[in-house]
């Protein structure tokens, strides 16, 4: 434990703690993509899903895990963001705002307006607080009826909108992490970094167009909310 400190308190310690909680952020999302894309499979899919997520005996482990991983990668960007910036004297920096690229400028903002979007986000399916006459809902088995709350909520242009300017959001911010956290764990080399480019740039394209399917293919009709 006491190595883990030490190691923590290092600058490279902290770009390890970054790289390994991005790749398991990374694989939540993942996940959590696939998971709500039952709502294409219609009523009975997606509700079974959330009920089963709910029961599940190692859900609040989940989530305090989750938690945790999610502290941990903004606590640690942040501390490297001052680190870096109060290390590099002032015409140095300007020549490195001039070279890197808009989101890795910007990469604390993005991050810091992502954490903004997720206590939005459970506040409104998690905790019932943005649109509450729809958090109540239902269905046959009388479970929570999540089908039912996510289509009637992505109806809403305004809440739709939301959504998708936060996963715009989200893989301008990962465009960036993506490649530093390969380069942070030493799989960058000249011989196949493009590839690398590729399939990070793929991945986080997939992710973006993924969730952003979501409240787009509802809002224009898709899906229908009285569908069993």
């Amino acid at each position: 434990m006491n190595r883990l400190i030490r190691l923590f308190g290092t600058s490279i310690g902290r770009k390890l703690v970054m790289a390994v909680t991005g790749v398991l952020l990374i694989g939540f999302l993942i996940s959590h993509m696939l998971g709500n894309m039952t709502v294409f499979q219609g009523q009975e899919s997606m509700n079974y899903y959330a009920a089963w997520l709910k029961k599940h005996p190692f859900l609040w482990v989940a989530r305090a895990g989750l938690l945790t991983i999610f502290g941990l990668h903004v606590v640690t960007a942040i501390s490297l963001a001052i680190e870096n910036n109060a290390a590099r004297p002032e015409g140095y920096r300007k020549k490195s705002a001039v070279a890197a690229t808009l989101s890795s400028r910007y990469i604390v903002v993005s991050g810091l307006l992502v954490l903004a979007f997720l206590i939005y986000h459970l506040a409104h399916f998690t905790f019932g607080w943005v649109q509450p006459d729809l958090y109540h809902f239902v269905d046959e088995k009388a479970r929570h009826d999540v089908y039912r709350m996510v289509v009637l909520g992505f109806q809403n242009p305004i809440v739709t909108g939301s959504y998708v300017a936060a996963m715009l959001l989200l893989g301008f911010h990962l465009h960036h992490g993506a490649r530093s956290l390969v380069q942070t764990i030493g799989l960058n080399h000249e011989s196949y970094n493009t590839l690398i480019r590729i399939g990070s740039n793929t991945l986080v394209a997939a992710l973006v167009i993924g969730n952003c399917s979501i409240p787009l293919m509802i809002l224009a009709g898709f899906v229908d909310p009285a569908a069993k």
